[in-house]
C-alpha cells in the first residue's frame, strides 16, 4: 500500500477569502515504511502573506518572491501523490486548500478526494484519545516522538513529523514478515506462501539478554507505563 503523508502551508486560513498556497512538503510510505522520498516545493502565492500566517510558519512574502507558482509545479505535484491514500492532519484545511488552487488552473481537474484515498489522523486521534489534546505536538509528546525542530511549522519538516506519529498511533511501521513475504502472508499473486525449512538446518543460537540490556528494558515499560497513565499491560502481566 503506497500513501503520502502530506501538509501545506498557506498565506491564511480561507482559501475562499483568496488565501493561497505556498508550502507543501509530502513524504512516501510503503507498506507502512518510510521510503525516503519526498516532495517538497515553496510557492509564490502573488498575494501578501498574512501578519498572523508568518507567526506560524516564518515564511515572508521576500522569500517567496523568486519561487514558482502553483500552476508550474502542480503537475509534479499530482504525479508524485498519484492515486495514493493521503495521510494528513485535519484533512478538510489541506484538502480545502489543494482543490482551490487545481480549481484556479481551470484545466477541469478532479478534486483530491476523486483522485486519492484521504486518513485524516486528527480524526482517528480524537476517536483513540477522546477528551485530550490531539494537535501534532501533543501527540508528539503522547508516542514519544521528536519534535525538538519544529519551532516553527513547515510544511516537509511538519509531514516526516506526522509520519511518524502515524506509524506509532497504529501500531509500528509494518507486520513481521519472512522470507520476503508479505507482511499479511500472501503472496504477490495473492494465494498463501508455504515455506518449508530444512531439516538439516543449524540450530538456532539463543542470545539471552544481558543485565544492562534488561535493565534498559524495565526502563522502558516505565516511561511506556507513565506515558499511558499506568496501563503498560507488560508490567500488567509481571504483576
Amino acid at each position: 500500500m503506497r500513501q503520502i503523508v502530506l501538509d501545506t502551508e498557506t498565506t491564511g486560513l480561507e482559501p475562499e477569502q483568496g488565501h493561497r498556497i505556498i508550502e507543501i512538503g509530502c513524504v512516501e510510505l510503503f507498506n507502512r515504511k518510510l521510503t525516503g522520498k519526498h516532495f517538497h516545493q515553496y510557492i509564490r502565492p502573488d498575494r501578501e502573506i498574512d501578519e498572523g500566517a508568518i507567526e506560524v510558519h516564518g515564511i515572508t512574502n521576500e522569500f517567496l518572491a523568486d519561487k514558482p507558482v502553483f500552476a508550474q509545479i502542480a503537475d509534479d505535484f499530482l504525479t508524485f501523490i498519484g492515486d495514493a491514500e493521503l495521510v494528513i492532519h485535519n484533512a478538510p484545511f489541506d484538502v480545502g486548500f489543494l482543490d482551490h488552487e487545481l480549481r484556479l488552473l481551470n484545466r477541469g481537474l478532479a478534486p483530491i478526494r476523486e483522485r486519492c484515498g484521504v486518513l485524516d489522523t486528527l480524526v482517528y486521534a480524537r476517536r483513540k484519545h477522546p477528551g485530550q489534546k490531539n494537535n501534532l505536538d501533543a501527540l508528539c509528546k503522547r508516542y514519544m516522538v521528536d519534535n525538538s525542530q519544529r519551532d516553527l511549522h513547515g510544511a516537509l519538516l511538519d509531514a516526516e513529523i506526522l509520519a511518524d506519529v502515524y506509524l506509532a498511533m497504529t501500531g509500528g511501521q509494518t507486520a513481521l514478515a519472512l522470507g520476503g513475504q508479505q507482511g499479511d502472508g500472501s503472496g504477490s499473486d495473492g494465494e498463501e506462501q508455504i515455506i518449508r525449512l530444512s531439516a538439516d538446518r543449524p540450530r538456532l543460537k539463543v542470545l539471552r539478554a544481558t543485565d544492562e540490556e534488561i535493565e534498559a528494558h524495565k526502563a522502558k515499560l516505565a516511561t511506556l507505563d507513565k506515558a499511558s497513565g499506568g496501563n503498560c499491560l507488560w508490567l500488567q502481566q509481571e504483576q
